[in-house]
């Protein structure tokens, strides 16, 4: 009986024992474990939030608002104070410097204008172009290309009317082609060219009254003479040139095939006679 008491005596320290052991590993095996859930949640969180204000802020958010701004500043096509409301054939740069604006009016036009755009950005050259309102709206896609390759834009009427008109119709060409300009291209511009030069028929009007600058032209190719040979248009540009100078040309219109030859060799006549060259909104800006 003694023996049995010794042993259960015996029996009941190893257990007490091993529960204290027991008791122990499980508050270690506790503490490890919120060590490790702490440290596992604390890093990433850091790492995600360090992530998002890096990426968010300056690239996301400011950046992009900048380059939209000055997207749409490149847009538009304003005059100096000096032009507006006023009948423009040329400049005199106050540098004299050599400069000349190509200008090309009636498209945009399926293949001519497309041409042209390859010879122009081929040789570095920023023409200024004319629209008429119903041939953008015909030609959408290419209006988009002339803007991307950095070109000038005009207003040329919606359909190159050249009788007279009350104020009523004279407004809507303008404003109508204005709107259409903008909303297939996003380009707002204050340049008016009137169809076939006429001054005197409401469209000019209409157009100083909205301190437009109505640009006419100082040289012109003669390429809607429809006996001549390109080799003539080429003649008249480089005979006719002067510092300042605008010069009138067609992609639209009619088939302005002629035109299209007469360009290359228009281009590498001025380069060769000293002349840079650049858009209408460019030359105005070079006399102060």
């Amino acid at each position: 009986m003694k023996n049995n008491k010794s042993v259960i005596i015996n029996l009941l320290e190893s257990l007490r024992e091993g529960f204290k052991s027991a008791k122990i590993i499980s508050v270690v095996t506790i503490a490890f474990s919120l060590t490790a859930c702490t440290s596992t949640s604390i890093t990433p969180q850091l790492k995600t939030n360090s992530e998002t204000l890096k990426v968010a802020i300056p690239d996301n958010q400011v950046k992009p608002k900048l380059q939209e701004a000055a997207k749409t500043e490149n847009l538009t096509f304003t005059v100096p104070a000096k032009y507006q409301a006023k009948t423009l054939y040329q400049v005199e740069p106050s540098n004299k410097e050599k400069v000349i604006a190509l200008t090309v009016d009636d498209g945009p036009w399926p293949k001519t204008t497309l041409e042209m755009l390859d010879i122009f950005q081929k040789n570095h050259v920023k023409a200024t172009f004319f629209w008429v309102g119903s041939a953008l709206q015909e030609n959408p896609e290419i209006g988009k290309r002339v803007v991307a390759e950095g070109h000038a834009i005009g207003n040329h009427t919606w359909h190159h009317w050249y009788r007279n008109m009350d104020e009523a119709t004279a407004k809507s060409e303008i404003e109508r082609t204005n709107d259409l300009i903008y909303q297939t291209t996003g380009v707002k511009t204050s340049f008016f060219r009137p169809p076939g030069g006429y001054l005197n028929n409401g469209l000019a009007a209409y157009a100083k009254s909205q301190k437009n600058s109505v640009v006419m032209w100082s040289v012109t190719s003669a390429d809607t003479d429809p006996h001549a040979k390109y080799q003539v248009f080429v003649k008249n540009v480089l005979r006719d040139a002067k510092p300042g100078a605008i010069v009138l040309m067609h992609d639209g219109g009619g088939n302005r095939y002629r035109t299209v030859k007469a360009l290359p060799e228009i281009i590498t006549g001025l380069k060769q006679q000293g002349y840079r060259f650049v858009t209408v909104p460019e030359l105005l800006e070079m006399q102060h």
